[in-house]
């Protein structure tokens, strides 16, 4: 695939991005952004159930390599981490940003701020995209600071990296607008998602979230140097006592969404901030399940995507590079 130029560039010329500003901050009066659909007045500086406001929270920013290979490329992924979070995950590995509101408070910004930092991105590392991470609870700030980033000169695709609690009518939205969608699939069971992430319906709002998200990018396409052009990833975390529900989600992808779909296995599990406490949770994934999921792959005919090797150090979190890469992603 060709590069070719992001959609919202498009929309900010037509003047129809400006609607969907519109549209999306309107609905911050009684807030429904996200599935939680907690009512709260945001536009009046009220706090949701995501803990944020008004204003975008960005915690920090950077060209990072670690991402899959197809996003970080030579020059890195221009990756945004976005404060708070509309889950609660026991086992989040970035507790401190997304769990700890008040830490976050000092990090809000004003749309226009978070447009150079795009920008600053894109131009002086020279990054491949915009990552922007957990941003589902901050979806029409992060649309508002593109009317900003696009006379700046912005014009890399937008890569929309999320846990898939995300909602439908919000995503529609961003039709467009983001160019590769990077969205997990934690669970197959609600239970397992309410008590270890303290979400409802889980397993119906990612489904839905990610079959809208397939409809608008399609499956993953590259360009000549294998950098992301357009499409969708999937991530799916290795739990232990196969809480992730491997087979169910691996199989739903492949029936549902397409044979053809990306999807990166991620061995990095380990149990920190409130894991220690869960039975269940409170050890790394051990050799046999790891093959269990690689065998699975392979029985489903998953022939896209990435897998992190098994690492023995506790203090060593694998990135893509090092990990094994055993898939193929098409060219185009």
């Amino acid at each position: 695939m060709s590069r070719e130029e992001p959609g919202y560039i498009a929309l900010y010329n037509s003047g129809e991005l400006s609607k969907r500003v519109e549209t999306l901050e309107k609905r911050l009066s009684e807030c429904d952004i996200c599935p939680r659909e907690c009512g709260a007045n945001r536009l009046a500086g009220k706090t949701g159930k995501c803990n944020s406001g008004l204003l975008p929270i960005v915690s920090s920013f950077c060209a990072h390599h670690g991402e899959e290979p197809v996003l970080s490329g030579t020059k890195g992924s221009g990756t945004i981490f976005f404060g708070n979070c509309n889950m609660r995950c026991v086992y989040c590995q970035n507790y401190q940003i997304s769990q700890d509101p008040k830490s976050q408070q000092q990090n809000e910004i004003e749309p226009r701020v978070l447009a150079e930092r795009m920008i600053h991105l894109q131009d002086s590392p020279g990054c491949h995209n915009i990552n922007l991470v957990t941003p589902s609870h901050l979806v029409p700030q992060i649309v508002c600071a593109l009317l900003y980033a696009v006379p700046l000169g912005l014009k890399i695709p937008l890569v929309y990296n999320t846990s898939s609690y995300d909602s439908v009518q919000t995503l529609r939205e961003l039709d467009g607008v983001i160019s590769i969608y990077l969205a997990d699939l934690r669970y197959a069971s609600d239970e397992h998602a309410r008590k270890y992430s303290r979400v409802r319906h889980y397993v119906e709002s990612s489904r839905a979230a990610i079959k809208e998200m397939h409809r608008q990018v399609g499956d993953l396409k590259v360009d000549a140097d294998g950098v992301a052009q357009r499409g969708l990833i999937i991530r799916h975390l290795i739990l232990p006592n196969d809480i992730a529900g491997s087979e169910d989600s691996l199989r739903w992808l492949v029936d549902e969404i397409s044979p053809q779909i990306a999807v990166s296995i991620m061995s990095q599990y380990y149990p920190t901030h409130r894991a220690p406490k869960y039975p269940l949770l409170n050890r790394r994934i051990s050799p046999s399940e790891y093959a269990e999921v690689v065998k699975l792959v392979e029985s489903l005919g998953i022939v896209n995507g990435w897998m992190q090797g098994m690492q023995s150090s506790d203090n060593y979190l694998p990135d893509f590079q090092r990990g094994d890469n055993p898939f193929s992603v098409d060219k185009d």
